[in-house]
Protein backbone atom coordinates (compact mmCIF):
# COMPACT_ATOMS: atom_id res chain seq x y z
CA UNK A 1 0.00 0.00 0.00
CA UNK A 2 2.80 2.43 0.89
CA UNK A 3 5.76 2.95 -1.42
CA UNK A 4 9.14 2.44 0.35
CA UNK A 5 10.66 5.40 -1.50
CA UNK A 6 7.88 7.67 -0.28
CA UNK A 7 8.28 6.33 3.26
CA UNK A 8 12.05 7.04 3.22
CA UNK A 9 11.31 10.58 2.06
CA UNK A 10 8.70 10.97 4.78
CA UNK A 11 11.20 9.84 7.43
CA UNK A 12 13.84 12.26 6.14
CA UNK A 13 11.42 15.18 6.42
CA UNK A 14 10.16 14.03 9.83
CA UNK A 15 13.70 13.81 11.21
CA UNK A 16 14.99 17.12 9.81
CA UNK A 17 11.66 19.02 9.87
CA UNK A 18 12.81 20.57 6.63
CA UNK A 19 11.97 19.71 3.02
CA UNK A 20 15.23 21.38 1.95
CA UNK A 21 17.39 19.38 4.36
CA UNK A 22 15.54 16.17 3.46
CA UNK A 23 16.27 16.78 -0.22
CA UNK A 24 19.97 17.27 0.54
CA UNK A 25 20.10 14.08 2.57
CA UNK A 26 18.38 12.06 -0.15
CA UNK A 27 20.25 13.69 -3.03
CA UNK A 28 17.10 14.80 -4.85
CA UNK A 29 15.34 18.06 -5.62
CA UNK A 30 13.06 19.69 -3.09
CA UNK A 31 10.20 19.44 -5.56
CA UNK A 32 10.70 15.65 -5.63
CA UNK A 33 10.48 15.52 -1.83
CA UNK A 34 7.27 17.56 -1.87
CA UNK A 35 5.79 15.35 -4.57
CA UNK A 36 6.60 12.11 -2.74
CA UNK A 37 5.19 13.40 0.54
CA UNK A 38 2.02 14.52 -1.24
CA UNK A 39 1.62 11.08 -2.84
CA UNK A 40 2.11 9.38 0.53
CA UNK A 41 -0.52 11.65 2.08
CA UNK A 42 -2.87 10.78 -0.77
CA UNK A 43 -2.24 7.05 -0.22
CA UNK A 44 -2.86 7.43 3.52
CA UNK A 45 -5.81 9.74 3.05
CA UNK A 46 -4.44 11.93 5.85
CA UNK A 47 -2.30 15.03 6.22
CA UNK A 48 1.06 14.02 7.70
CA UNK A 49 2.73 17.43 8.03
CA UNK A 50 1.60 20.90 9.03
CA UNK A 51 3.72 23.31 7.05
CA UNK A 52 3.95 26.99 6.26
CA UNK A 53 6.69 29.29 5.00
CA UNK A 54 8.52 29.17 8.35
CA UNK A 55 8.14 25.73 9.87
CA UNK A 56 7.32 22.07 9.35
CA UNK A 57 5.78 19.85 12.03
CA UNK A 58 4.19 16.42 12.21
CA UNK A 59 0.43 16.10 12.57
CA UNK A 60 -1.07 13.47 14.87
CA UNK A 61 -1.39 11.17 11.85
CA UNK A 62 2.21 11.96 10.93
CA UNK A 63 3.36 10.85 14.39
CA UNK A 64 1.48 7.58 13.88
CA UNK A 65 3.02 7.13 10.43
CA UNK A 66 6.52 7.31 11.97
CA UNK A 67 6.13 3.92 13.62
CA UNK A 68 4.50 2.33 10.58
CA UNK A 69 7.17 3.70 8.23
CA UNK A 70 10.03 2.37 10.33
CA UNK A 71 8.41 -1.07 10.61
CA UNK A 72 7.72 -1.30 6.87
CA UNK A 73 11.20 -0.13 5.87
CA UNK A 74 12.94 -2.42 8.37
CA UNK A 75 10.98 -5.40 7.02
CA UNK A 76 11.76 -4.31 3.46
CA UNK A 77 15.49 -4.08 4.26
CA UNK A 78 15.53 -7.51 5.92
CA UNK A 79 13.78 -9.09 2.95
CA UNK A 80 16.12 -7.42 0.47
CA UNK A 81 19.15 -8.56 2.47
CA UNK A 82 17.85 -12.13 2.69
CA UNK A 83 17.13 -12.56 -1.00
CA UNK A 84 20.20 -10.69 -2.21
CA UNK A 85 22.27 -13.67 -1.11
CA UNK A 86 25.19 -11.49 -0.01
CA UNK A 87 26.63 -11.01 3.47
CA UNK A 88 28.59 -8.04 4.67
CA UNK A 89 32.01 -8.91 6.09
CA UNK A 90 35.15 -7.27 7.41
CA UNK A 91 35.92 -4.59 9.98
CA UNK A 92 33.96 -1.36 10.36
CA UNK A 93 35.47 1.35 12.57
CA UNK A 94 32.64 3.56 13.85
CA UNK A 95 32.94 6.61 16.09
CA UNK A 96 30.24 8.40 18.09
CA UNK A 97 29.98 11.03 20.80
CA UNK A 98 29.29 9.79 24.31
CA UNK A 99 25.84 11.38 24.58
CA UNK A 100 24.63 9.29 21.62
CA UNK A 101 26.00 6.12 23.19
CA UNK A 102 24.14 6.87 26.43
CA UNK A 103 20.76 7.25 24.69
CA UNK A 104 19.36 4.87 22.06
CA UNK A 105 22.31 4.30 19.74
CA UNK A 106 23.13 0.93 21.41
CA UNK A 107 19.77 -0.38 20.20
CA UNK A 108 20.71 0.49 16.61
CA UNK A 109 24.17 -1.07 16.97
CA UNK A 110 22.71 -4.22 18.49
CA UNK A 111 20.28 -4.62 15.59
CA UNK A 112 23.09 -3.98 13.10
CA UNK A 113 25.29 -6.69 14.65
CA UNK A 114 22.37 -9.10 14.65
CA UNK A 115 21.63 -8.45 10.97
CA UNK A 116 25.32 -8.46 9.96
CA UNK A 117 27.09 -10.94 12.27
CA UNK A 118 30.17 -11.19 10.05
CA UNK A 119 30.95 -7.48 10.31
CA UNK A 120 33.54 -6.80 13.02
CA UNK A 121 32.14 -3.55 14.44
CA UNK A 122 34.70 -1.48 16.37
CA UNK A 123 33.24 1.45 18.35
CA UNK A 124 35.23 4.54 19.37
CA UNK A 125 33.64 7.01 21.81
CA UNK A 126 35.11 10.53 21.89
CA UNK A 127 34.32 14.22 21.41
CA UNK A 128 33.11 15.31 17.98
CA UNK A 129 36.31 17.20 17.14
CA UNK A 130 38.74 14.34 17.84
CA UNK A 131 36.44 11.90 16.04
CA UNK A 132 36.54 14.01 12.90
CA UNK A 133 40.33 14.21 13.11
CA UNK A 134 40.55 10.41 13.40
CA UNK A 135 38.22 10.09 10.42
CA UNK A 136 40.42 12.44 8.36
CA UNK A 137 43.52 10.47 9.40
CA UNK A 138 41.97 7.22 8.15
CA UNK A 139 41.58 5.72 11.64
CA UNK A 140 37.77 5.59 11.42
CA UNK A 141 35.37 4.71 8.61
CA UNK A 142 32.15 6.37 9.79
CA UNK A 143 31.35 8.86 12.57
CA UNK A 144 28.20 10.29 14.15
CA UNK A 145 29.05 13.75 15.47
CA UNK A 146 27.64 17.12 16.47
CA UNK A 147 28.27 20.28 14.48
CA UNK A 148 26.99 23.82 15.03
CA UNK A 149 24.19 24.36 12.53
CA UNK A 150 25.15 27.95 11.68
CA UNK A 151 28.83 27.31 10.95
CA UNK A 152 30.28 26.28 7.56
CA UNK A 153 31.70 22.76 7.37
CA UNK A 154 34.52 21.29 5.32
CA UNK A 155 32.45 18.17 4.65
CA UNK A 156 28.64 18.43 4.36
CA UNK A 157 27.95 14.96 5.75
CA UNK A 158 24.46 13.53 6.01
CA UNK A 159 22.12 15.29 8.41
CA UNK A 160 20.51 12.83 10.84
CA UNK A 161 18.59 15.44 12.83
CA UNK A 162 18.78 19.03 14.02
CA UNK A 163 18.39 19.85 17.69
CA UNK A 164 18.39 22.90 19.92
CA UNK A 165 21.15 23.50 22.43
CA UNK A 166 19.76 24.40 25.86
CA UNK A 167 21.06 25.17 29.32
CA UNK A 168 20.37 22.34 31.76
CA UNK A 169 20.81 21.95 35.50
CA UNK A 170 19.64 20.01 38.52
CA UNK A 171 15.92 19.71 39.16
CA UNK A 172 16.03 22.37 41.89
CA UNK A 173 18.63 24.66 40.36
CA UNK A 174 18.08 28.40 40.58
CA UNK A 175 20.71 30.83 39.37
CA UNK A 176 21.68 34.15 40.91
CA UNK A 177 21.83 36.75 38.10
CA UNK A 178 24.24 38.89 40.14
CA UNK A 179 26.95 36.21 40.34
CA UNK A 180 29.08 34.68 37.54
CA UNK A 181 27.31 31.79 35.87
CA UNK A 182 28.84 28.50 37.16
CA UNK A 183 29.63 26.27 34.18
CA UNK A 184 30.15 22.53 33.86
CA UNK A 185 32.05 21.97 30.61
CA UNK A 186 33.67 19.44 28.35
CA UNK A 187 37.33 20.22 27.52
CA UNK A 188 38.26 21.97 24.25
CA UNK A 189 37.46 21.58 21.39
CA UNK A 190 33.96 20.43 22.40
CA UNK A 191 31.13 21.93 20.34
CA UNK A 192 28.94 22.69 23.37
CA UNK A 193 31.81 24.32 25.28
CA UNK A 194 32.72 26.59 22.37
CA UNK A 195 29.11 27.69 21.83
CA UNK A 196 28.41 28.26 25.54
CA UNK A 197 31.45 30.48 26.04
CA UNK A 198 30.88 32.33 22.77
CA UNK A 199 27.27 33.33 23.53
CA UNK A 200 28.06 34.30 27.13
CA UNK A 201 30.91 36.55 25.98
CA UNK A 202 28.73 38.05 23.24
CA UNK A 203 25.97 38.86 25.74
CA UNK A 204 28.35 40.15 28.39
CA UNK A 205 27.33 37.55 30.97
CA UNK A 206 30.02 36.81 33.57
CA UNK A 207 30.90 33.14 34.00
CA UNK A 208 33.31 30.80 35.76
CA UNK A 209 34.19 27.15 35.17
CA UNK A 210 33.39 24.98 38.19
CA UNK A 211 33.97 21.58 36.54
CA UNK A 212 35.73 20.28 33.43
CA UNK A 213 35.44 16.62 32.46
CA UNK A 214 35.99 14.63 29.30
CA UNK A 215 33.29 12.21 30.44
CA UNK A 216 29.61 12.99 30.06
CA UNK A 217 28.95 10.96 33.21
CA UNK A 218 31.31 13.26 35.08
CA UNK A 219 29.52 16.35 33.79
CA UNK A 220 26.12 14.92 34.68
CA UNK A 221 27.27 14.04 38.21
CA UNK A 222 28.62 17.56 38.78
CA UNK A 223 25.46 19.16 37.42
CA UNK A 224 23.16 16.95 39.47
CA UNK A 225 25.20 17.90 42.55
CA UNK A 226 24.32 21.54 41.92
CA UNK A 227 27.82 22.73 41.03
CA UNK A 228 26.63 24.52 37.90
CA UNK A 229 24.83 24.33 34.57
CA UNK A 230 25.85 22.89 31.23
CA UNK A 231 24.94 23.31 27.55
CA UNK A 232 23.38 20.20 26.02
CA UNK A 233 21.25 19.04 23.12
CA UNK A 234 17.59 19.36 24.07
CA UNK A 235 16.66 15.94 22.70
CA UNK A 236 19.27 14.08 24.76
CA UNK A 237 18.93 15.55 28.26
CA UNK A 238 20.21 12.97 30.77
CA UNK A 239 17.84 11.70 33.48
CA UNK A 240 17.79 13.87 36.58
CA UNK A 241 18.58 17.07 34.70
CA UNK A 242 16.14 19.64 33.31
CA UNK A 243 16.21 22.75 31.10
CA UNK A 244 16.99 25.96 32.97
CA UNK A 245 13.76 28.05 33.08
CA UNK A 246 13.58 30.97 30.65
CA UNK A 247 13.15 33.36 33.60
CA UNK A 248 16.85 32.79 34.41
CA UNK A 249 17.64 35.02 31.42
CA UNK A 250 20.42 32.90 29.92
CA UNK A 251 21.24 33.63 26.27
CA UNK A 252 19.97 31.38 23.50
CA UNK A 253 22.49 28.74 22.40
CA UNK A 254 21.13 28.15 18.88
CA UNK A 255 20.97 24.80 17.14
CA UNK A 256 23.28 21.87 16.52
CA UNK A 257 23.32 19.40 13.63
CA UNK A 258 23.92 15.70 14.21
CA UNK A 259 25.62 14.38 11.08
CA UNK A 260 27.11 11.22 9.65
CA UNK A 261 30.51 11.50 7.97
CA UNK A 262 32.16 8.79 5.85
CA UNK A 263 35.91 8.35 5.78
CA UNK A 264 38.03 8.05 2.64
CA UNK A 265 38.63 4.36 3.31
CA UNK A 266 34.89 3.71 3.38
CA UNK A 267 34.61 5.33 -0.04
CA UNK A 268 37.51 3.40 -1.61
CA UNK A 269 37.09 -0.08 -0.13
CA UNK A 270 34.00 -1.87 -1.43
CA UNK A 271 33.57 -4.12 1.63
CA UNK A 272 33.97 -1.25 4.08
CA UNK A 273 31.70 0.96 2.02
CA UNK A 274 28.94 -1.65 2.10
CA UNK A 275 29.14 -2.01 5.87
CA UNK A 276 29.36 1.76 6.43
CA UNK A 277 26.38 2.39 4.14
CA UNK A 278 24.35 -0.28 5.94
CA UNK A 279 25.06 1.22 9.37
CA UNK A 280 24.46 4.74 8.08
CA UNK A 281 21.10 3.65 6.69
CA UNK A 282 20.15 2.11 10.05
CA UNK A 283 21.09 5.31 11.91
CA UNK A 284 19.24 7.54 9.45
CA UNK A 285 16.15 5.33 9.67
CA UNK A 286 16.22 5.55 13.47
CA UNK A 287 17.15 9.24 13.57
CA UNK A 288 13.94 10.45 15.20
CA UNK A 289 14.36 7.87 17.99
CA UNK A 290 18.05 8.43 18.72
CA UNK A 291 17.49 11.74 20.49
CA UNK A 292 14.74 10.36 22.74
CA UNK A 293 16.26 9.72 26.18
CA UNK A 294 15.85 6.23 27.63
CA UNK A 295 14.30 7.96 30.66
CA UNK A 296 12.15 11.06 30.19
CA UNK A 297 13.58 14.00 32.13
CA UNK A 298 11.47 15.87 34.62
CA UNK A 299 10.51 19.46 33.89
CA UNK A 300 11.87 22.42 35.74
CA UNK A 301 9.34 24.38 37.73
CA UNK A 302 9.22 28.14 38.07
CA UNK A 303 8.55 27.51 41.77
CA UNK A 304 11.96 25.90 42.32
CA UNK A 305 13.76 27.99 44.89
CA UNK A 306 17.04 26.26 45.73
CA UNK A 307 20.14 28.26 44.79
CA UNK A 308 23.35 26.87 43.38
CA UNK A 309 25.81 27.74 46.13
CA UNK A 310 28.51 30.21 45.19
CA UNK A 311 31.99 28.84 45.82
CA UNK A 312 34.11 31.68 44.54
Amino acid sequence: MFDPTQLRTFLAVAQTLSFTQAARRLGVRQSTVSQQVRRLEEAAGRQLFSRDTHSVSLTEDGEAMLGFARTILEAHARAAHWFAGTRLRGRLRFGASEDFVLTRLPEVLEAFRRDHPEVDLELTVDLSGPLQKKLAAGRLDLVLVKRLADEPAESPGRLVWRDRLVWIGGERTRLDPHRPLPLVLLPPPAVTRARALEVLERHGRAWRVVCTSGSLNGLVAATRAGLGVMAHAQGMIPPGLVPVPARAGLPDLGTVDIVLLHGAGARRNTAVRGSADALAHAILAAGDRLHAPTHAPAHASDDDSAHIPDRS
